[in-house]
């Protein structure tokens, strides 16, 4: 049985993590290397570093912060935040990274996703999706530049397309639940995994162990990504774990 993912999100600007609600009013949590180090050493499966203003303010990603990141944990680690090129990707890698994610630039180039999966493989290829559902007509919107802007992008038929393209894995945020630690909305992360055949990273909404327990098993995601529980000291990645294997579901210990 493959083991569920506990993943831990630094949302990252100016070199420090920080967090906020619908990736507004952001408050600063420290240190981006030292709390990376902080949670590899408590049992986080992966990291997910994400430089949350590089794409608004059209800037390339923080190659030098991905160097220390590198030389610091043992983990995986994703990073993503104004990679629009393979280029960008490739200079990623090399600073240390394990993985990149790309959203904005792989909404306006689809083709960067099979450029950047055929020269490194699928498994270096996230495509992170922040949709927000409309009102208007009940459709998961794919947004860009940090939720700012929506798109016509739908959310099934997007990452459809994205893992047809070469993407190893989609990290879902829900731009409805980001930052509100009122749950996940599973039956969403469900209906997206009877869509894919790639592993789906839930995003958006985690408040508890049991909103955590639940994407797992009824939304069926096969990793969870946190920040604020983590961030603000609610639990720890340990005590998590823990609960998580008493209900039957397998992790790593």
């Amino acid at each position: 049985m493959l083991t569920k993912r506990i993943i831990p999100c630094l949302d990252v600007k100016d070199g420090r993590t920080v967090k906020g609600i619908n990736f507004e009013n952001l408050t600063d949590v420290g240190d981006a290397v030292s709390l990376g180090q902080h949670y590899a050493q408590a049992g986080a499966d992966e990291l997910v570093y994400l430089d949350i203003s590089a794409t608004a303010e059209d800037r390339a990603t923080f190659t030098q912060l991905v160097e220390r990141i590198a030389d610091g944990i043992n983990i995986p680690f994703t990073v993503g935040g104004g990679i629009t090129t393979i280029d960008d990707a490739a200079r990623l890698l090399d600073a240390g990274a394990d993985k990149i994610s790309i959203n904005s630039a792989a909404i306006r180039t689809p083709e960067l996703i099979d450029q950047i999966a055929t020269r490194y493989g699928s498994q270096f290829v996230v495509v992170a999706i922040d949709a927000r559902l409309s009102t208007a007509d009940n459709l998961w919107h794919a947004t860009t530049h940090g939720g700012s802007r929506e798109t016509d992008r739908e959310l099934f038929s997007w990452a459809r397309e994205a893992e047809e393209r070469g993407a190893g894995e989609i990290l879902f945020t829900s731009m409805n639940h980001d930052g509100t630690r009122a749950g996940y909305p599973c039956d969403t992360f469900a209906r997206l995994a009877e869509h894919l055949h790639i592993p789906i990273i839930a995003s958006g909404g985690a408040g508890s162990a049991k909103h955590i327990a639940e994407v797992l098993t009824m939304g069926k995601a096969d990793a969870a990504l946190a920040a604020s529980i983590f961030h603000y000291g609610e639990t720890t990645i340990q005590a998590l774990k823990q609960t998580l294997h008493e209900q039957g579901i397998a992790v790593r210990l």
